[in-house]
């Protein structure tokens, strides 16, 4: 079995919806790390020193090849990346190996099994 990892940056007010859009897409699960901060074409606003962005999360979820595309593509319509700038970005970048996905490999067999 093949893996991509999707590394997804989004504003936090859209972490949910891009996690439920990739769960219905066929990911298995999810690691979400808060806090993260970016910056675009634009150089961000201050205000006395204190930064006026939104607060960014980055997903990382680690999905099976076949499905990895649909997932990016649901991903990009729950975030919006491509109607508004500055909303978020994600791509995905091919995994050698993993180890500790055991339970989740089960899972996407039987559900590629059942879509072959």
């Amino acid at each position: 079995m093949h893996f991509k990892m999707i590394i997804v940056f989004v504003e936090d007010s859209k972490t949910d919806a891009v996690m439920d859009a990739a769960r219905n897409a066929g990911a298995t699960g999810a690691t979400v790390i808060n806090n993260a901060r970016g910056e675009g074409l634009k150089v961000s606003k201050t205000f006395f020193g204190l930064s006026l962005e939104t607060q960014r999360d980055v997903i990382l979820f680690l999905v099976e090849e076949h499905l990895s595309r649909r997932i990016l593509e649901e991903i990009n319509l729950a975030g919006e990346f491509d109607v508004e700038p500055g909303t978020g970005i994600a791509f995905q970048i091919d995994v050698e190996d993993a180890v500790g996905i055991v339970h989740q490999a089960e899972k996407i067999s039987t559900e590629l099994e059942d879509l072959l």
